[in-house]
């Protein structure tokens, strides 16, 4: 990966995720200290660096449509659930064959 394809998924950070990653290197990857320092139980912090990590993977991933990149990472933040997602998809390229 060139540090130009590193720095797109990484533009599409929160303020909040960058935050998160960063005390998280800091605290050298420790989900019990990360739980400590947000003040939430272990299974909470492991859900949002879950979450993190399914974000990141999304945002790095070579999809042309703005909008389903932007569905699909409202899904791995937890946003909406899996049913949703489809079903929007499913209506979005559905109005997109009717365009021509």
């Amino acid at each position: 990966m060139t540090s130009e394809a590193a720095k797109n998924w990484m533009d599409d950070l929160s303020e909040e995720d960058i935050a998160f990653i960063k005390r998280f290197v800091l605290n050298s990857g420790s989900l019990k200290e990360m739980a400590k320092l947000y003040g939430v139980t272990y299974p909470t912090i492991r859900l949002r660096l879950d979450r993190l990590i399914a974000k990141v993977e999304t945002l790095d991933e070579d999809i042309p449509s703005k909008f389903e990149k932007a569905l699909r990472v409202k899904y791995a933040e937890g946003k909406i659930d899996y049913d949703t997602l489809k079903e929007l998809l499913r209506l979005h390229k559905s109005e997109k064959g009717h365009e021509s």
